[in-house]
């Protein structure tokens, strides 16, 4: 017989429209949590931001910002929208407790000048979901903003929104929440504040994290929504998934509804389910 009968509960948080925020078995709407592949519609966002301020284009090929990029017919929007025909993930990944790790600057700058020979496709012939896409869309803003990728979400997306305290690449000291085990003890995290940062590495406050949503999608305070939201019908979406936390955020195309759902644990396609279905009425 198994000395531990019932899994631990999974904690969670649940942010909507004119109520207060729902937290559960521990989780807390003002502590700083990893919010995965959230980050690439902060990216996302930027690119089209930094368009709008003429410091780039969006249709710009790799190579105008990434010179060790040979011609591949890849653009910035094509990085954003998933076209580009790159994989889902960069080469040479580490061990699986943390495959992101040996994934530095200097690891996508040997990557980058075999991005056309990485291509499963001709870019712009398909969609295929790409971390290793927007590692090299964050390394091409940075060099067109000639800052580095935090000062530049900064100034081009987090202070226009009013959060800027609050999404960050490293949690301040004591403010940190991950996920337990059974034991109490609490999980590592993956490393992601190399190259990857732009594709799934930034943490959030969840408050916070749902002004972006709100902002973004609601709002439209930074104008129409970056690429980087997927769409399905009215509904605009995106989800993010690390080793041991997962999100989902997303709302309905005029009509001011809107969800945010983080979870410590658990699986990413139930946290999935759960933000849909509140979205949807269906829960």
């Amino acid at each position: 017989m198994s000395l531990l009968p019932f899994a631990r509960p999974v904690p969670l948080c649940v942010l909507r429209p004119g109520a207060e925020p729902r937290a559960e078995h521990g989780h807390d709407p003002d502590r700083f949590v990893e919010i995965g592949s959230l980050t690439k519609v902060l990216t996302g966002t930027a690119l089209v931001r930094m368009a709008a301020a003429g410091l780039l284009d969006v249709d710009d090929p790799v190579e105008r910002w990434l010179p060790a990029a040979p011609p591949s017919g890849i653009t910035l929007r094509h990085l954003a929208d998933h076209t580009s025909g790159l994989p889902r993930l960069p080469p040479a990944l580490g061990p699986r407790r943390d495959p992101y790790a040996p994934f530095t600057a200097e690891a996508l700058g040997a990557t980058l000048p075999r991005l056309d020979r990485l291509a499963t496709r001709p870019a712009g012939e398909g969609t295929e979901y790409s971390n290793l896409g927007y590692a090299v869309l964050g390394a091409a803003l940075a060099a067109a903003a000639r800052q580095p990728y935090p000062d530049l979400l900064r100034a081009h997306v987090l202070e226009p929104l009013g959060v800027a305290d609050a999404v960050a690449v490293t949690p301040p000291e004591g403010r940190a929440l991950r996920a337990r085990g059974l034991l109490g003890r609490v999980r590592g995290s993956w490393t992601m504040d190399g190259a990857i940062l732009p594709a799934g590495g930034l943490w959030a406050t969840p408050r916070a994290l749902a002004a972006v949503v709100r902002g973004l999608l609601v709002e439209r305070a930074l104008g129409e929504p970056a690429p980087s939201w997927q769409t399905a019908g009215d509904i605009r979406w995106h989800n993010g998934a690390t080793r041991h936390a997962s999100a989902f955020a997303g709302a309905v195309t005029g009509s001011g509804e809107w969800v945010l759902v983080h979870r410590l644990g658990g699986s990413p396609e139930e946290t999935d389910r759960i933000g849909a279905a509140l979205l949807t009425g269906r829960a």
